[in-house]
């Protein structure tokens, strides 16, 4: 038997309750709305807002952004790789905006997984949840191995026992972080962010100081290289079509620094007072993508000419990072070790909170029966004990980079997931667009609710337009005159027949039913506001004052 809200139309806390076998369900307004089961949610909400709050502001800026950028520019030249990151930018933020919505309306296990699963199609839901589980899983050793080479700027007889060691350390770091609990997680989190904080606003300072003239050698760039060797990049092609496909491709790689953004969704569940915390976190995220992205890349292409060879060099450590190549010919030595000092914080971080994400998105997909039932199980203090032990396994394939042939293997399958980022966008648009449906049809005001966004539903629209042309058109390269390679074309592409197999899969073993609009089930297993509403007690001293001020 399980208790289940009955609520009313134009209000989001509960007016009664009714209790109803399991397997069963309920009739409201003539409509039959079936109950999740065996939905007992044993995570606890431990994380504070302020955790959320860095979280959100920092919490996937990684590697990809700090040293990819260099790439990024040699391919789309300074203002190709500004366009492209302010697009990918709307396209990230418009996602948000719809997956900020659901998660305020529905804080609970699961996340953006569950929200597909029930407002768009449990076969879909399915195939998004074990795609994401899988790419997340890959990306756990590739974050371990990242960190570690970039120990390696300061070992001088850096080799593969070196690397197996950091690597160990590293992955115990990272594990034992999640094990110690969500709060442990959420504070190292919020230490690691504001790292990165520092890192964005010191590399944009120091950058315009550079620009400027105000380095050891006073050399003003201004917009020298905008204008030689150029704005644009051709790439493969000349002519406006090579500068137009340098930008299109800088499209994946700035899609690469924004992968994980929508996680924040997964840690609803474990949040104090998650609908304030979520409505604030989606609030300031357009700035943070201005500042963090925009700007950032901005003050690169000001740095350093398109066609500079260090750019696409792959050292892994700070040496690729254009801000280092450009800090070290302005005369200032001494900042290529604090950069690398504070990228190495941001791989160790990616790595932590990968294992938090995933560990979660499975737990959510044992819950509705989609996984094993064993990894639901949960701790006293509501730690995913299991699903956090099959994640942690994941690790040990970072060893595989010891080996030429095995290292060859994990990057394939690394880059396999490059477009799943674009599919989980584009499946959590379509799946609001049906939630927006769902409460229109049921009488639910989105007005009346903690958080809405009046430009809908054109944000979703857009990541949907958006997400299926770069789906489509991402392997370009491999059509291009004597480019053809099965194995690119395979990992272009891949990830869409993977995809279709899985829905397919899933609907021919259960054959669920795709409910109408009026047929949502908006109501079930959603907490009211008394049961997730938390009064922050009052700050003991001027210092928790401040934080509460900047991060709440």
């Amino acid at each position: 038997m399980s208790n289940v809200p009955v609520y009313d139309d134009d209000k989001i806390l509960p007016v009664t309750e009714i209790t109803v076998e399991e397997g069963a369900g309920y009739v409201k307004d003539d409509v039959r709305v079936d109950v999740h089961t065996n939905l007992y949610d044993g995570v606890q909400r431990n994380m504070e807002q302020r955790h959320m709050q860095m979280i959100a502001l920092a919490g996937t800026l990684g590697t990809g952004l700090f040293l990819g950028s260099g790439k990024t520019i040699a391919h789309g030249g300074p203002v190709g790789s500004l366009l492209a990151f302010i697009l990918t930018g709307s396209i990230a933020y418009s996602m948000m905006v719809c997956v900020g919505e659901m998660a305020v309306y529905a804080p609970i296990s699961g996340g953006y997984i569950h929200y597909i699963e029930r407002w768009l199609n449990p076969s879909v839901g399915f195939a998004v949840g074990w795609q994401v589980c899988f790419q997340y899983c890959l990306f756990l050793p590739s974050e371990i191995i990242a960190a570690s080479i970039l120990i390696s700027y300061w070992d001088t007889t850096f080799n593969n026992a070196h690397q197996a060691a950091y690597m160990i350390a590293l992955m115990v770091g990272a594990a034992a972080i999640n094990f110690f609990g969500v709060r442990w997680f959420g504070e190292s989190e919020f230490f690691f962010a504001f790292i990165k904080i520092a890192l964005v606003v010191g590399l944009i300072i120091a950058g315009l100081v550079v620009d400027l003239g105000g380095g050891p050698n006073h050399d003003r760039l201004g917009f020298r290289y905008w204008k030689d060797p150029g704005a644009f990049a051709e790439y493969h092609f000349s002519g406006n079509l090579g500068k137009f496909l340098g930008f299109f491709t800088n499209l994946l790689q700035a899609a690469g620094s924004f992968s994980g953004i929508e996680s924040i969704a997964v840690a609803a569940a474990e949040v104090k007072n998650p609908r304030v915390a979520l409505t604030k976190a989606i609030k300031r995220l357009f700035w943070r993508i201005t500042i963090f992205y925009v700007l950032l890349i901005f003050i690169v292409g000001l740095l350093v000419p398109f066609n500079d060879s260090s750019l696409l060099q792959s050292t892994g450590t700070a040496a690729s990072s254009p801000f280092v190549i450009a800090f070290k010919r302005a005369g200032i030595k001494v900042l290529p070790s604090i950069i690398n000092a504070a990228v190495l914080t941001s791989a160790f971080s990616a790595a932590s909170s990968l294992m938090y994400s995933v560990s979660r998105m499975l737990y959510g997909l044992s819950l509705r029966g989609y996984a094993p039932r064993f990894f639901s199980k949960t701790t006293k203090k509501g730690l995913p004990i299991f699903s956090l032990c099959f994640v942690t396994i994941f690790y040990a394939l970072s060893f595989m980079t010891l080996s030429k042939g095995a290292s060859t293997v994990l990057n394939w399958l690394s880059n396999l997931n490059a477009l799943i980022g674009f599919i989980t966008w584009g499946t959590i648009a379509i799946t609001y667009l049906r939630f927006k449906k769902g409460l229109e049809a049921q009488g639910i005001d989105r007005k009346g609710l903690h958080y809405y966004s009046r430009f809908q539903p054109w944000p979703a629209y857009w990541v949907i337009f958006w997400s299926g042309i770069i789906i489509i058109f991402n392997g370009w390269e491999v059509f291009t005159k004597g480019s053809w390679d099965g194995s690119n074309f395979v990992i272009a592409y891949i990830t869409i027949p993977v995809f279709s197999i899985l829905i397919l899969g899933y609907w021919l073993v259960k054959r669920p039913k795709h409910l109408k609009i009026d047929e949502l089930d908006m109501y079930s297993n959603i907490p009211s506001d008394e049961e997730v509403t938390y009064e922050e007690p009052p700050p003991k001293n001027w210092g928790v004052k401040v934080v509460n001020f900047l991060f709440t």
